[in-house]
């Protein structure tokens, strides 16, 4: 069994495959499929709306059935934001390294003045499996709370990671080991909920 995995950044397909893999699915990415496909305008107001284009695109680009994720950070201080627009919040091009910092710089500096019992944060997952004749086959929702960190800390991550701070475990998300951090995030609450029906999908 194998699913195509509508993302080119490697750290989602890793997390991904971590958890799919082990129950015989096989993850690709759309890079391992060999041909370019143009993307689609990620233009939904929420995490699941933009899913569900996604997935529903590349199924019907790619002749097969797709998961696609659309993911982010909620702040509650800032009413939601960055939200759906977490990964152009700072307006910036570049690499995704500049891009993360560009972002999280802009984040910090949104949130400077606000205290810290009013920090409170959580990245949320929304994921969809589509066909190729245009089903949404399944969707689920996944989050990881905790609280915005006054400064980035840890490598192990990518985005907003260095700075969610989990308070039960005294580091950000970005300095959790990458087996507990793939247990506990948001993507892998969502795939881990939607494993099950995959296999009953492809299987």
């Amino acid at each position: 069994m194998h699913i195509v995995f509508a993302t080119t950044n490697p750290h989602k397909l890793a997390e991904a495959a971590a958890i799919l893999e082990p129950l015989g699915i096989r993850t690709l990415s759309l890079d391992d499929l060999g041909a370019a496909h143009e993307e689609p305008i990620e233009d939904g107001e929420t995490f699941a709306a933009n899913a569900r284009l996604k997935a529903l695109h590349y199924a019907r680009a790619t002749g097969q059935v797709c998961l696609a994720e659309d993911s982010g950070l909620e702040v509650d201080a800032l009413g939601g934001a960055p939200g759906v627009h977490s990964a152009r919040y700072a307006g910036t091009t570049g690499s995704r390294a500049e891009r993360d910092r560009a972002n999280n710089d802009k984040l910090l500096a949104a949130m400077a003045d606000v205290p810290s019992e009013r920090r409170q944060a959580r990245f949320v997952c929304a994921a969809c499996v589509a066909s190729p004749d245009g089903r949404v086959l399944a969707e689920t929702r996944g989050t990881f709370e905790g609280v915005l960190a006054r400064a980035p800390s840890g490598t192990n991550g990518f985005g907003y990671d260095p700075l969610l701070f989990l308070p039960d475990r005294g580091c950000t998300s970005a300095e959790l080991p990458s087996e507990e951090k793939n247990a506990r995030s948001h993507r892998g609450h969502a795939l881990r909920q939607l494993a099950p029906r995959l296999v009953a999908l492809l299987g």
